[in-house]
């Protein structure tokens, strides 16, 4: 297989979410939404492979360029699945999805209730059984090189602010929420600048 095809099959994907998908541990995850979609980088596979694609964004143009992309890589794909909202509001019932992606989202969070209500929005709304995939900046391997802002949000050396999480945070919110991890946390941490974590849980 070609570097060219595989950028077809699965666009710009985040690379840990590719890692699940060579893993097959979402292959029976049917009805997706991808929160916080931007222009649908995470979507390329699953809209070429017949699953039912979800989206939600805040910023209307991104609704519209990932509208546009599901037109193209999969026409029977209905526009309406993608919508302008929040992750603390999100237009779905409860239980309705199989697996949602939150790459990138969370950290935005103004305070430790707005993380919460983020979270636990995203988490009515996959079905007992199914899965969460979060990417997230944290504090994991850089805590003395941060700078605390207040409403656990911090200063990061590559001088953007973020609202940080750490292991025992993710592993409470694993318990509280009912989940179980289903892979490892896993921290990149790029050069001292900043750390991603993912956090893959699922829905007990």
């Amino acid at each position: 297989m070609t570097l060219n095809t595989l950028q077809e099959l699965y666009g710009n994907i985040d690379i840990y979410l590719f890692d699940q998908l060579l893993k097959g541990r979402y292959d029976d995850c049917r009805k997706v939404l991808d929160v916080g979609c931007g222009a649908g980088r995470n979507l390329f596979y699953f809209l070429r492979n017949g699953f039912d694609v979800y989206g939600i964004d805040p910023n209307a143009e991104a609704v519209k360029a990932v509208q546009d992309l599901s037109a193209t890589l999969a026409p029977g794909n209905p526009a309406i699945n993608f919508a302008v909202a929040t992750a603390e509001d999100l237009p779905f019932d409860d239980a309705a999805f199989d697996l949602a992606i939150c790459s990138a989202v969370l950290h935005f969070a103004e305070s430790p209730e707005h993380f919460d209500a983020m979270l636990r929005s995203v988490w009515r709304v996959i079905k007992p059984g199914g899965y969460l995939f979060a990417r997230l900046a944290s504090d994991i391997g850089i805590e003395n090189l941060v700078m605390d802002i207040g409403e656990g949000r911090y200063l990061l050396p590559d001088g953007s602010e973020r609202f940080l999480v750490n292991k025992p945070m993710l592993l409470r919110y694993t318990s509280q929420l009912n989940g179980q991890l289903h892979e490892p946390i896993k921290t990149t941490n790029v050069q001292n600048l900043r750390c991603m974590t993912t956090w893959c849980v699922q829905k007990l």
